[in-house]
């Protein structure tokens, strides 16, 4: 990751409740609170586009500096709400962190390959939970199932995790496990059935039109 960190601009938070947070929104900001060793807690207050455009560009790990009043705070994404029906984000929850600090989070996990001809693979886990760096934290984790056969399950331990970037979740979490594809029984015998009665029905059909 680049040792150059985007800055946000935002303006300090003194109102509080659902009424104000509203007007908020509907002025284009993002109401968000900063909390964590490095600072007391910080309520502020960001342009959702920006906001948006940074998360979307940098993760849901995102690193960057806060500028609040001309001092800059470098902080990380810790929890981000989003509206059900228009997916905006609402609010966002910040950590004050400090260079050379390690983190706890969550990085999305991404499967890479196809399994042996004819199998299925399903992805137990979407993300795993690493220490890292706060300044190096990977921006996702591949896994590869490229030919793995029928019974084959990928754990959290057999992940090659990158550098400096260690295992927290339980080893034995299933990321990944390939099977042949399942069938319906219900559905299978349904169209057996509607297989049959075709060919009765063309068999009466030609009955009839030999009489």
């Amino acid at each position: 990751m680049a040792n150059t960190r985007p800055v946000l601009k935002a303006e300090v938070r003194n109102e509080f409740g659902k009424g104000f947070a509203r007007r908020l929104r509907v002025a284009g900001k993002v109401p968000g609170v900063v909390y964590g060793h490095a600072v007391d807690v910080l309520h502020f207050a960001v342009d959702r586009i920006e906001l948006t455009a940074l998360v979307r560009a940098h993760g849901v790990n995102a690193v960057f500096e806060l500028e609040l009043e001309g001092e800059q705070h470098l902080v990380m994404v810790k929890h981000v709400d989003q509206n059900v029906l228009t997916l905006d984000i609402d609010h966002i929850d910040l950590l004050s962190i400090k260079r050379g600090e390690k983190v706890e989070v969550e990085v999305p996990v991404t499967l890479e390959g196809e399994p042996a001809p004819g199998l299925m693979f399903i992805q137990d886990a979407d993300v795993l939970l690493v220490e890292a760096d706060v300044l190096n934290i990977p921006e996702e984790i591949s896994v590869s199932i490229e030919g793995l056969e029928d019974g084959a399950v990928v754990t959290a331990g057999d992940i090659t995790l990158p550098e400096d970037t260690t295992l927290v979740a339980d080893a034995e979490t299933i990321i990944a496990s390939i099977s042949l594809p399942e069938v319906d029984e219900e559905l299978e015998e349904a169209a057996e059935a509607a297989e049959e009665g075709g060919a009765e029905a063309g068999a009466e059909s030609a009955e009839e039109t030999e009489e």
